[in-house]
Protein backbone atom coordinates (compact mmCIF):
# COMPACT_ATOMS: atom_id res chain seq x y z
CA UNK A 1 0.00 0.00 0.00
CA UNK A 2 0.96 3.67 -0.62
CA UNK A 3 1.78 5.83 2.00
CA UNK A 4 -1.00 8.65 2.47
CA UNK A 5 0.47 9.78 5.49
CA UNK A 6 4.33 10.00 7.37
CA UNK A 7 4.47 10.55 10.91
CA UNK A 8 8.02 10.97 11.54
CA UNK A 9 9.42 11.73 15.79
CA UNK A 10 6.43 13.94 16.35
CA UNK A 11 6.69 15.71 19.79
CA UNK A 12 4.60 17.42 21.58
CA UNK A 13 4.67 19.84 25.34
CA UNK A 14 2.48 21.50 27.07
CA UNK A 15 5.04 24.14 28.96
CA UNK A 16 7.22 21.85 29.93
CA UNK A 17 5.89 18.20 30.06
CA UNK A 18 6.03 16.70 26.60
CA UNK A 19 3.01 14.39 26.34
CA UNK A 20 3.71 13.22 22.96
CA UNK A 21 7.12 11.17 22.95
CA UNK A 22 8.59 11.44 19.56
CA UNK A 23 6.24 9.16 17.71
CA UNK A 24 6.52 7.65 14.07
CA UNK A 25 4.07 6.18 11.80
CA UNK A 26 2.06 6.12 8.74
CA UNK A 27 -1.60 5.45 7.82
CA UNK A 28 -1.55 3.68 4.76
CA UNK A 29 -4.13 4.58 1.56
CA UNK A 30 -7.23 2.88 1.53
CA UNK A 31 -6.73 1.02 5.29
CA UNK A 32 -8.66 0.61 8.48
CA UNK A 33 -5.79 1.90 11.11
CA UNK A 34 -7.08 2.23 14.47
CA UNK A 35 -5.99 4.14 17.08
CA UNK A 36 -6.01 2.51 20.60
CA UNK A 37 -4.59 3.14 24.08
CA UNK A 38 -6.46 4.13 27.53
CA UNK A 39 -7.21 7.63 29.42
CA UNK A 40 -4.33 9.50 29.06
CA UNK A 41 -2.49 8.02 26.20
CA UNK A 42 -2.34 11.25 24.06
CA UNK A 43 -4.66 9.80 21.16
CA UNK A 44 -6.55 12.77 21.13
CA UNK A 45 -3.80 15.11 20.94
CA UNK A 46 -2.20 12.97 18.04
CA UNK A 47 -5.61 12.86 16.70
CA UNK A 48 -5.80 17.03 17.11
CA UNK A 49 -2.33 17.68 15.70
CA UNK A 50 -3.23 15.40 12.25
CA UNK A 51 -6.51 17.56 11.82
CA UNK A 52 -4.33 20.75 11.82
CA UNK A 53 -6.23 22.06 15.22
CA UNK A 54 -3.30 21.89 17.14
CA UNK A 55 0.35 22.89 17.11
CA UNK A 56 3.23 20.44 17.45
CA UNK A 57 6.62 20.82 18.86
CA UNK A 58 9.15 19.37 17.12
CA UNK A 59 8.46 16.18 14.42
CA UNK A 60 7.39 15.64 10.62
CA UNK A 61 3.86 15.33 9.24
CA UNK A 62 3.98 14.33 5.61
CA UNK A 63 1.01 14.12 3.17
CA UNK A 64 1.86 13.03 0.11
CA UNK A 65 5.14 12.90 0.54
CA UNK A 66 4.85 16.63 1.36
CA UNK A 67 4.96 18.35 4.39
CA UNK A 68 1.12 19.40 5.67
CA UNK A 69 2.54 22.77 6.37
CA UNK A 70 3.16 23.66 2.96
CA UNK A 71 -0.21 23.17 1.77
CA UNK A 72 -2.27 23.14 4.80
CA UNK A 73 -5.88 23.73 2.76
CA UNK A 74 -5.58 20.96 -0.01
CA UNK A 75 -4.67 18.79 2.98
CA UNK A 76 -7.88 19.72 4.98
CA UNK A 77 -10.25 19.39 1.86
CA UNK A 78 -8.85 16.09 2.07
CA UNK A 79 -10.01 15.68 5.17
CA UNK A 80 -13.06 14.48 7.04
CA UNK A 81 -13.84 14.42 10.62
CA UNK A 82 -16.28 12.57 12.70
CA UNK A 83 -15.64 14.12 16.57
CA UNK A 84 -16.59 12.27 19.46
CA UNK A 85 -19.07 14.92 20.52
CA UNK A 86 -22.34 15.80 18.23
CA UNK A 87 -21.63 18.25 16.00
CA UNK A 88 -25.17 18.83 14.60
CA UNK A 89 -28.41 21.78 14.56
CA UNK A 90 -30.83 20.30 15.84
CA UNK A 91 -33.23 22.30 14.47
CA UNK A 92 -32.00 21.73 11.08
CA UNK A 93 -33.22 18.64 8.87
CA UNK A 94 -30.57 15.74 8.44
CA UNK A 95 -30.65 17.22 4.94
CA UNK A 96 -29.81 20.68 5.84
CA UNK A 97 -26.80 19.97 8.41
CA UNK A 98 -24.92 17.58 5.54
CA UNK A 99 -25.71 20.62 2.88
CA UNK A 100 -24.19 22.94 5.56
CA UNK A 101 -20.83 20.95 6.61
CA UNK A 102 -20.62 20.04 3.12
CA UNK A 103 -20.38 23.71 2.21
CA UNK A 104 -17.82 24.32 4.00
CA UNK A 105 -15.46 21.96 1.75
CA UNK A 106 -16.59 24.25 -1.16
CA UNK A 107 -19.26 22.27 -2.81
CA UNK A 108 -22.25 23.28 -4.31
CA UNK A 109 -24.76 22.85 -6.64
CA UNK A 110 -24.83 19.17 -8.10
CA UNK A 111 -21.64 18.50 -6.75
CA UNK A 112 -23.48 19.49 -3.18
CA UNK A 113 -26.36 18.02 -3.89
CA UNK A 114 -24.62 14.50 -5.19
CA UNK A 115 -22.64 14.47 -1.83
CA UNK A 116 -25.54 14.88 0.58
CA UNK A 117 -27.22 12.15 -1.14
CA UNK A 118 -23.77 10.10 -1.12
CA UNK A 119 -23.65 10.99 2.53
CA UNK A 120 -27.31 10.21 3.19
CA UNK A 121 -26.95 6.95 1.60
CA UNK A 122 -23.64 5.76 2.88
CA UNK A 123 -25.56 5.99 6.85
CA UNK A 124 -29.03 4.73 5.77
CA UNK A 125 -30.56 8.25 6.52
CA UNK A 126 -31.83 8.98 3.15
CA UNK A 127 -35.54 8.00 3.61
CA UNK A 128 -34.78 10.72 7.12
CA UNK A 129 -33.83 13.32 5.01
CA UNK A 130 -36.48 16.07 5.79
CA UNK A 131 -36.60 15.27 9.42
CA UNK A 132 -35.29 17.48 12.12
CA UNK A 133 -32.48 16.23 13.83
CA UNK A 134 -34.53 16.69 17.38
CA UNK A 135 -36.18 13.95 16.74
CA UNK A 136 -33.62 11.70 15.90
CA UNK A 137 -32.32 9.05 18.05
CA UNK A 138 -29.39 8.67 19.80
CA UNK A 139 -28.04 6.23 17.04
CA UNK A 140 -29.69 8.47 14.25
CA UNK A 141 -27.67 11.68 15.38
CA UNK A 142 -24.33 9.47 15.27
CA UNK A 143 -24.82 7.95 12.03
CA UNK A 144 -25.44 11.86 10.77
CA UNK A 145 -22.83 12.92 12.18
CA UNK A 146 -20.71 10.82 9.92
CA UNK A 147 -22.52 11.76 6.74
CA UNK A 148 -21.89 15.92 8.00
CA UNK A 149 -18.06 14.89 7.73
CA UNK A 150 -18.25 12.52 3.92
CA UNK A 151 -20.55 14.29 2.14
CA UNK A 152 -17.33 16.07 0.02
CA UNK A 153 -15.46 12.01 0.12
CA UNK A 154 -12.58 12.60 1.81
CA UNK A 155 -9.18 10.77 1.49
CA UNK A 156 -8.55 10.64 5.20
CA UNK A 157 -11.52 10.44 7.36
CA UNK A 158 -10.78 10.76 11.15
CA UNK A 159 -13.38 9.01 13.16
CA UNK A 160 -12.99 9.46 17.37
CA UNK A 161 -14.97 6.82 19.04
CA UNK A 162 -18.33 7.46 16.66
CA UNK A 163 -20.37 4.69 18.32
CA UNK A 164 -20.01 5.70 21.86
CA UNK A 165 -23.42 5.41 23.65
CA UNK A 166 -25.49 3.67 20.55
CA UNK A 167 -27.76 0.58 20.56
CA UNK A 168 -26.30 -2.34 18.45
CA UNK A 169 -28.57 -1.66 15.61
CA UNK A 170 -26.80 1.43 14.86
CA UNK A 171 -23.68 0.11 15.55
CA UNK A 172 -24.08 -2.39 13.34
CA UNK A 173 -24.86 -0.23 10.75
CA UNK A 174 -22.01 2.48 10.97
CA UNK A 175 -19.72 -0.58 11.31
CA UNK A 176 -20.82 -1.90 8.03
CA UNK A 177 -20.88 1.65 5.96
CA UNK A 178 -17.24 2.14 7.43
CA UNK A 179 -15.78 -1.14 5.85
CA UNK A 180 -18.26 -0.04 2.95
CA UNK A 181 -16.28 3.38 2.84
CA UNK A 182 -13.35 1.35 2.78
CA UNK A 183 -13.63 -0.85 0.17
CA UNK A 184 -14.25 2.10 -2.14
CA UNK A 185 -11.14 3.36 -1.66
CA UNK A 186 -11.67 5.40 1.60
CA UNK A 187 -8.64 5.87 4.02
CA UNK A 188 -10.19 5.54 7.95
CA UNK A 189 -8.25 6.40 11.06
CA UNK A 190 -10.32 5.34 13.75
CA UNK A 191 -10.40 5.21 17.43
CA UNK A 192 -12.61 3.33 19.97
CA UNK A 193 -12.34 1.55 23.35
CA UNK A 194 -14.69 -1.07 22.04
CA UNK A 195 -11.81 -4.62 21.10
CA UNK A 196 -14.83 -6.18 19.70
CA UNK A 197 -15.23 -2.94 17.14
CA UNK A 198 -11.72 -3.15 16.58
CA UNK A 199 -11.68 -7.10 15.95
CA UNK A 200 -14.48 -6.68 13.19
CA UNK A 201 -13.17 -3.45 11.05
CA UNK A 202 -9.51 -2.78 11.57
CA UNK A 203 -6.91 -3.80 8.93
CA UNK A 204 -3.60 -2.42 11.31
CA UNK A 205 -3.66 -1.48 14.96
CA UNK A 206 -2.09 1.02 16.37
CA UNK A 207 -1.41 1.18 21.25
CA UNK A 208 -0.47 3.84 22.64
CA UNK A 209 0.32 5.05 25.89
CA UNK A 210 1.53 7.60 27.96
CA UNK A 211 2.48 9.36 25.05
CA UNK A 212 4.00 6.45 22.91
CA UNK A 213 3.88 3.51 20.44
CA UNK A 214 4.08 0.57 21.96
CA UNK A 215 2.54 -1.75 19.40
CA UNK A 216 1.62 -2.03 16.16
CA UNK A 217 0.37 -4.53 13.62
CA UNK A 218 -2.75 -6.59 12.26
CA UNK A 219 -5.04 -8.04 14.89
CA UNK A 220 -3.06 -11.37 14.19
CA UNK A 221 0.02 -10.02 14.52
CA UNK A 222 -0.37 -8.59 18.11
CA UNK A 223 -2.30 -12.03 19.23
CA UNK A 224 1.19 -13.82 18.28
CA UNK A 225 2.49 -11.30 20.36
CA UNK A 226 1.27 -12.62 23.56
CA UNK A 227 3.48 -15.86 24.76
CA UNK A 228 1.19 -17.38 27.38
CA UNK A 229 -2.35 -18.54 27.04
CA UNK A 230 -4.13 -19.81 30.16
CA UNK A 231 -5.61 -22.84 31.29
CA UNK A 232 -8.44 -23.25 33.87
CA UNK A 233 -9.40 -26.57 34.90
CA UNK A 234 -12.17 -27.01 37.41
CA UNK A 235 -11.89 -29.76 39.64
CA UNK A 236 -13.99 -31.58 42.49
CA UNK A 237 -12.99 -31.72 45.93
CA UNK A 238 -9.21 -30.59 45.48
CA UNK A 239 -7.72 -32.50 47.94
CA UNK A 240 -3.71 -33.17 48.49
CA UNK A 241 -2.72 -31.87 45.19
CA UNK A 242 0.83 -31.91 44.70
CA UNK A 243 1.36 -28.37 42.62
CA UNK A 244 5.28 -28.95 42.67
CA UNK A 245 4.55 -31.76 40.48
CA UNK A 246 3.03 -29.29 37.10
CA UNK A 247 6.37 -27.66 36.85
CA UNK A 248 8.04 -30.67 35.54
CA UNK A 249 5.96 -30.70 32.78
CA UNK A 250 7.09 -28.61 29.94
CA UNK A 251 6.01 -24.81 29.52
CA UNK A 252 4.17 -24.68 32.43
CA UNK A 253 5.24 -21.35 33.91
CA UNK A 254 2.73 -20.62 36.82
CA UNK A 255 0.50 -22.11 38.63
CA UNK A 256 -2.67 -21.60 41.24
CA UNK A 257 -5.39 -23.30 43.00
CA UNK A 258 -8.45 -21.10 43.92
CA UNK A 259 -10.98 -22.78 45.42
CA UNK A 260 -11.81 -25.73 42.95
CA UNK A 261 -10.26 -24.15 39.94
CA UNK A 262 -7.02 -24.70 38.79
CA UNK A 263 -5.25 -22.20 36.79
CA UNK A 264 -2.15 -22.74 34.82
CA UNK A 265 -0.09 -20.72 33.01
CA UNK A 266 1.71 -22.04 29.87
CA UNK A 267 3.87 -20.99 26.80
CA UNK A 268 1.88 -20.65 23.82
CA UNK A 269 2.84 -23.57 21.28
CA UNK A 270 4.05 -26.03 24.02
CA UNK A 271 1.10 -28.85 23.39
CA UNK A 272 0.51 -30.37 27.23
CA UNK A 273 -2.83 -30.39 27.76
CA UNK A 274 -2.50 -34.22 27.79
CA UNK A 275 0.42 -34.10 30.19
CA UNK A 276 -1.73 -31.65 32.51
CA UNK A 277 -4.66 -34.20 32.63
CA UNK A 278 -2.88 -37.40 32.84
CA UNK A 279 -0.71 -36.07 35.82
CA UNK A 280 -4.14 -35.37 37.34
CA UNK A 281 -5.31 -38.84 37.26
CA UNK A 282 -2.79 -39.81 38.67
CA UNK A 283 -3.64 -37.30 41.22
CA UNK A 284 -6.92 -39.02 41.24
CA UNK A 285 -8.14 -35.25 41.00
CA UNK A 286 -12.25 -35.70 39.27
CA UNK A 287 -11.78 -33.36 36.22
CA UNK A 288 -15.28 -31.25 36.08
CA UNK A 289 -14.37 -28.84 33.08
CA UNK A 290 -11.95 -27.23 31.28
CA UNK A 291 -11.51 -23.89 29.99
CA UNK A 292 -8.61 -22.67 27.63
CA UNK A 293 -8.46 -18.66 27.56
CA UNK A 294 -8.79 -17.62 23.79
CA UNK A 295 -6.61 -15.14 22.31
CA UNK A 296 -8.02 -11.93 21.65
CA UNK A 297 -7.54 -8.20 21.44
CA UNK A 298 -8.66 -7.45 25.10
CA UNK A 299 -6.44 -9.37 26.81
CA UNK A 300 -3.57 -7.92 24.33
CA UNK A 301 -4.57 -4.93 25.35
CA UNK A 302 -4.44 -5.10 28.65
CA UNK A 303 -0.92 -6.84 29.05
CA UNK A 304 0.50 -4.62 27.12
CA UNK A 305 -1.33 -1.31 29.20
CA UNK A 306 -1.94 -2.71 32.50
CA UNK A 307 -5.69 -3.75 34.10
CA UNK A 308 -6.09 -0.91 36.30
CA UNK A 309 -8.07 2.01 34.77
CA UNK A 310 -6.60 5.74 34.69
CA UNK A 311 -7.63 8.77 33.95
Amino acid sequence: MAKLIEIHGLKKSYQKKEVIHEISFDIQQGEILCLLGPNGAAKSTTINILCGALSYTSGTILYRGTKIEQNLKAFKEKLGIVPQDLALYEDLTAEQNIQFFASLYGLKGNALQEGVDFALTSVGLLDARKEKVATFSGGMKRRLNIACAIAHQPELLIMDEPTVGIDPQSRNHILEAIRKMQTNGMTILYTTHYMEEVEEISTRIIIMDHGRIIAEGSKEELKDRKGDRKIFIQLKEPTDLALHEFYQIEGVKTLELNQNQLEITTIKGIENLDKLIALLIKLQQKIQNIFIQADNLETVFLDLTGRSLRD
